[in-house]
């Protein structure tokens, strides 16, 4: 008996057909089995079940010989299903990596609840991937058990559809639901089955990317069959009805199917031309028909569901004629709003601009206001420690207030507050730029630290690069260059790429990176605290994961099955995951207690220090690592793509830092083999540190300060740690095949 049951109807979907098939057979997890039922499909749906029959014995193509409807393709599909959990899933729409272990994760720590609801993605024509509900607390995660629907009644307002829940199928068998037929027959089904399960787990994960078809898809075809979303509620009614332990929950869905029935009213591509008035009321029937009183909704709400249970047709399109044109007015008035305060805020740094600089005064910020993190808060706290008489002040959005220490005043961009310290302080310290807006003023010092050694390509160097560059306005990046009086360098090889990729007049100080001395502070107990802080089990080897960004991609994922890594390495292995800033991937939902999603931790030198090796691809933070002296590991699975959609100074599988693994299979073999550690991958590592970490004692931020704000009084001159390589290679500053 497998563990779970895959049901897929299938009707004219022959262009979505494999994508959906193959998103459930390259899961992870493996037992399982697929019913695919063939609901009379008139294209070439039937012959694709059939090659995937063949090909795996997963997999069981089903054929009706008559056309019967989503719900009766289901119910076939039921009928013969025999794993512990059924899963329904459309043709259309798709698995994500992963999405069954997490599940079965899931299932096992809450001992096996009736229901499991699950996250979704929208996956829209365009390439756009937008979250099921935005701001939604319906599925967080509480604990390791189940619970009842009065705990969590929030779940009935969360999108009925069948396919983002897993259900114990003898549960389904013992209260003998089914599907009716019919438009909208996950309705009939939703709502019974919640009211009716003992024990619900939610999983705060996206495992199903929810297909937003451009034509095709049955809610955006205009027709007559909308109108069976009345039966459909008068079956969850007539179950409510016979079912008396459930009333309790009739005024909740009694508000529901009003919002239901304003959905497919308003909706313009639902209801055919002329229909409109008919099909509300129909609704004030069944508003009157199954009306309960219960908690009072919010005013619009109220109103809303008035004129639903009145029929009031007329009245009701005036309300959204009137509704809409608020709405527009109120965004131009906004808008107005916006330009005046913006040209204000001008108004007040034009006059600012005009005032003296504040000689000791310094405005600090990292990745366009996300916090106090990198080089810049590297720098910021020596300035504190080195030049007490200088203020300095952090820009971050609000949400971030909290990573900057006390002491430091905070700024919010876009204030007045904002305009006048860009205007007045002496000192700018960023690792991006700040507002294009920003006019540098006589006698006022920019210190561009960078945040990371380049081995993609950067600037100027990406114009031959399409894919990478974008629509990166090049007189506007060399503009932000000009500002720039000082660039700091971690190593030679830094130096040549940023003069020749930032071509301006600054000084390139190559003292190191501020960043990276905490990797020479850090004590033991600092070690310890920091993993005890993120969970690492104790007696483990932390394994950090940190991939970097992927200009190529729309919707990125991660290269590796990191569950099936993290299994395969064993219990003596816990991997942390850190993704790229720039990376728009879905967190990981809870599953094992050993891979651990550190995506939002603020500092990722702490990452660093609690880790005891790296993984990653083509991220700069492997240079940064290096001056830890500790294992590296570089996947490489994507490097001709990589290579040829965003370009690198120097092919790092001929100098790495070092084992390299050019497949998953390879990065598993590589740990468990001893290869990550053994003497080669330390002979590599040496060479590496000898030409990218030359400035690794632990004081770059001393010199930072004491050359720019101090000026060079008492500077700690920046030599090379003895016996590091000074002289960068021909041209990609890596001579090949210096490994």
């Amino acid at each position: 008996m497998p563990r779970f049951s895959v049901i897929i109807p299938v009707y004219r979907v022959q262009a979505y057909l494999h994508e959906c098939l193959q998103s459930v057979l390259e899961q992870s997890f493996t037992d399982l089995e697929l019913i695919a039922v063939d609901d009379c499909s008139p294209d070439a749906s039937g012959a694709i079940l059939d090659e995937f029959a063949d090909r795996d014995p997963r997999v069981r193509a089903v054929h009706l010989t008559e056309n019967v409807g989503l719900g009766r393709a289901r119910n076939a599909g039921l009928e013969r299903a025999t794993g512990d959990y059924v899963i329904f899933l459309d043709s259309d729409d798709s698995l994500v990596p992963d999405a069954l272990h997490a599940i079965a994760d899931r299932l096992r720590n809450t001992a096996d609840p009736d229901v499991l609801v699950y996250d979704y993605v929208r996956a829209y024509w365009t390439g756009r991937d937008a979250p099921s509900n935005p701001g939604s607390v319906h599925l967080a995660e509480t604990g390791p058990a189940s619970f009842a629907l009065d705990e969590r009644p929030g779940l009935l307002r969360v999108l009925h559809v069948v396919w983002n829940k897993a259900y114990r199928r003898d549960f389904l068998e013992r209260a003998g639901f089914v599907f009716a037929p019919g438009y909208y027959e996950d309705v009939s089904w939703t709502y019974p089955v919640l009211v009716t399960a003992e024990s619900i787990a939610v999983l705060d994960r996206v495992c199903v990317r929810y297909r937003q078809r451009r034509t095709g898809a049955i809610t955006c075809s205009p027709g007559r069959r909308h109108f069976e979303l009345f039966g459909q509620y008068d079956r969850v009614f007539a179950y409510l009805d016979a079912h008396p332990e459930a009333a309790r929950w009739r005024a909740l869905i009694f508000r529901r199917m009003l919002d239901h029935f304003s959905t497919v009213f308003t909706a313009p591509d639902r209801l055919p031309r002329g229909s409109r008035a008919e099909f509300l009321r129909r609704a004030r029937a069944y508003g009157r028909r199954y009306r309960t009183l219960g908690a009072r909704p919010r005013l619009r709400t109220r109103v809303r569901h008035a004129l639903v249970r009145m029929g009031a047709h007329r009245s009701y399109r005036a309300l959204q004629i009137a509704r809409g044109l608020q709405r527009r007015v109120s965004g131009a008035g906004f808008a107005a709003l916006r330009a005046a305060r913006a040209a204000a805020l001008q108004i007040h740094y034009r006059i600012q601009r005009l005032l003296p600089l504040r000689a000791h005064d310094a405005v600090f910020s990292a990745y366009w206001g996300s916090g106090y993190r990198c080089n810049p808060a590297a720098v910021e706290a020596k300035v504190r420690e080195l030049a007490p008489h200088i203020r300095t002040a952090w820009i971050a959005d609000p949400e971030h207030h909290h990573t900057v220490p006390p002491g430091t005043r905070c700024l919010v961009p876009g204030t007045a507050a904002y305009w006048t310290a860009l205007a007045r302080s002496k000192y700018l310290v960023n690792n991006v730029n700040f507002d294009r807006r920003l006019v540098k003023g006589r006698g006022q010092v920019f210190v561009q630290t960078q945040h990371g050694t380049p081995l993609k390509r950067m600037g100027l160097d990406l114009l031959d690069r399409p894919l990478a560059v974008g629509d990166t306005d090049v007189h506007r990046m060399l503009a932000n260059c000009d500002k720039w009086d000082y660039v700091l360098s971690a190593n030679r090889h830094s130096t040549l790429v940023w003069e020749r990729a930032y071509p301006a007049a600054y000084t390139t100080l190559e003292y190191g990176y501020p960043r990276n001395d905490i990797y020479r502070t850090a004590t033991d107990q600092d070690v310890a605290r920091l993993r005890e802080s993120l969970g690492i089990p104790a007696d483990t080897t932390a394994v950090l994961y940190a991939p970097t960004h992927r200009d190529h991609r729309r919707a990125e994922r991660h290269t590796l099955d990191l569950e099936r890594v993290t299994r395969s390495l064993g219990p003596g292995f816990t991997v942390l995951v850190r993704d790229h800033h720039l990376s728009a991937i879905p967190r990981l939902g809870e599953g094992s207690p050993r891979l651990l999603d550190v995506s939002d931790h603020p500092r990722v030198e702490e990452l660093c220090l609690a880790s005891d090796a790296l993984v990653t691809d083509y991220s700069s933070l492997m240079f940064d690592y290096a001056h830890l002296d500790r294992p590296i590991v570089v996947h490489t699975g994507d490097w001709e793509i990589y290579e040829a959609t965003r370009g690198s100074y120097f092919d790092v599988r001929d100098f790495p830092p070092g084992a390299v693994a050019g497949s998953e299979a390879a990065l598993i073999d590589v740990f468990l083999s001893g290869q990550w550690r053994d003497a080669e991958a330390a002979r590599r590592r040496a060479a590496f540190r000898e030409r990218f970490c030359p400035y690794d004692d632990g004081g770059a931020a001393e010199r930072v300060v004491r050359h720019v704000f101090l000026g060079g009084a008492e500077e700690r001159r920046a030599e090379p740690v003895p016996g590091r390589l000074q002289e960068p290679g021909p041209t990609a500053t890596v001579p090949t095949g210096a490994a």
